[in-house]
């Protein structure tokens, strides 16, 4: 075994290794198959993990992403007399809830809302295609695999899904209930979902790594900022503006859960126990704007810059 293992050792680059078939290693280094990753001595094994929390956030992150766009672009096209914007809201939420229980039942284990996973160990996991060696400098080693298996592929999966089941029964119900918009603008939030899908399919597909880090400060940046917008467009100034309507309300409570789920996130990268206080300050930045609107007074500013003043 040990010279087994003083064999393997040869194998060069970051991902490269050696299969086990039958009890017997190969001799020639190469890929790993699906599911499998090198381990120290560049034998490739089998993961059996399962995912950590932060992992489960960022798959949680991704998996909101075209949910959030969904309802925006639907409020966006709605109109505010139209009463069906409620119920594609709803429509949305069930597409993409079945589209994630179900990669989640095809993902292996199969069957099993659980899935098992490689652990992602550094930035290079996610790129691994940039990292085939070249052991005398002329042929290629070609060794990409998916090292942070399922984190790169169960996102795509989850997309497609989305795609096919908003294209299965949007256009139905929104034929239906939507008879209160133009035929060309009731379909809009449809047409850009068609564009939006491409996009974050390729944002994952080129930046999952950059995002697996980044997405608790992405979530709570764009957060603040989207909540200041919202809360200067409707000119709220006081508690009772705020609380006045329902719609307003569930707005604020919708950016408090994405202001605890990126403070959550960020703390698991380095104590979540000793950071779990911080989730007090997610009211923060709501009284603070409420606490300074009236030296600022938006409607003025707004109505400053229509005049042209």
């Amino acid at each position: 075994m040990s010279s087994a293992v003083a064999m393997s050792l040869t194998c060069p680059g970051l991902y490269c290794g050696r299969i086990m078939v039958n009890g017997s290693m190969e001799e020639e280094c190469g890929v790993c198959p699906r599911g499998e990753r090198a381990n120290i001595q560049k034998v490739c094994e089998r993961c059996t993990e399962s995912p950590e929390l932060y992992d489960w956030l960022y798959l949680g992150f991704m998996a909101m992403l075209p949910l959030v766009l969904h309802w925006f672009f639907i409020e966006w096209y709605s109109g505010k007399k139209s009463s069906s914007a409620l119920l594609q809201h709803v429509t949305a939420m069930l597409e993409c809830s079945v589209s994630a229980v179900v990669t989640l039942l095809l993902t292996d284990p199969m069957w099993k809302l659980s899935i098992r996973s490689c652990r992602v160990k550094e930035l290079s996991d996610w790129y691994t295609m940039l990292y085939n060696p070249s052991p005398d400098y002329i042929n290629t080693l070609h060794c990409t695999q998916e090292a942070v298996y399922p984190l790169y592929t169960i996102v795509l999966i989850y997309y497609a899904f989305c795609l096919v089941l908003m294209m299965m029964f949007r256009p139905l119900l929104v034929k239906r209930i939507a008879c209160g918009l133009g035929k060309s603008d009731r379909f809009r939030s449809i047409y850009a979902a068609l564009y939006f899908f491409p996009i974050v399919t390729v944002l994952q597909a080129v930046g999952g790594g950059l995002l697996y880090y980044a997405f608790p400060y992405i979530i709570l940046v764009l957060s603040l900022i989207t909540l200041a917008v919202y809360m200067s467009a409707s000119e709220i100034q006081s508690f009772k503006t705020l609380v006045v309507k329902k719609k307003r309300l569930v707005v604020l409570l919708s950016h408090w859960l994405l202001h605890g789920y990126g403070i959550i996130s960020i703390s698991l990268l380095d104590k979540l126990e000793l950071s779990l206080p911080l989730l007090a300050l997610v009211p923060g930045p709501t009284l603070f704007y409420i606490a300074t609107a009236k030296f600022t007074k938006p409607s003025r500013i707004l109505s400053e810059g229509g005049s042209g003043h």
